[in-house]
């Protein structure tokens, strides 16, 4: 997705001058800009303060790396399910070349390695 260059700073002084009075189709010709951009932001924006759109853009960014911590996971489990059913479901040991060292390491204690 393509990052905006206006600031949260700046989307929120448009909002607040639409709030002021000022009408709609005016305000995004002069800040050069769709009508769907201005109430994309109202939707996502309206009633915030600039703290509060960074606070909300920093909860964004963390909840992406969570999903993306969440699907190498999933797919290290589907790595190893995959290996283990090709190996008969036994545990490795010294004679099968582990893939990834630290989730074996959870297989061959029987629980998660602190």
């Amino acid at each position: 997705m393509r990052k905006s260059s206006i600031t949260e700073e700046k989307i929120i002084g448009i909002l607040k001058q639409a709030e002021a009075g000022m009408t709609v189709a005016p305000l995004c010709r002069q800040h050069e800009m769709s009508d769907a951009t201005f109430y994309k932001w109202r939707s996502k924006y309206g009633g915030m303060d600039v703290s509060e759109a960074r606070r909300l853009r920093g909860l964004e960014e963390e909840n992406q790396r969570l999903k993306r911590l969440v699907a190498e996971q999933a797919l290290d489990i589907q790595v190893l399910k995959e290996v283990l059913g090709k190996n008969g479901g036994s545990p490795p040991n010294a004679a099968w070349p582990c893939v990834m060292p630290s989730m074996c390491m959870v297989i061959q204690s029987g629980g998660p390695v602190s």
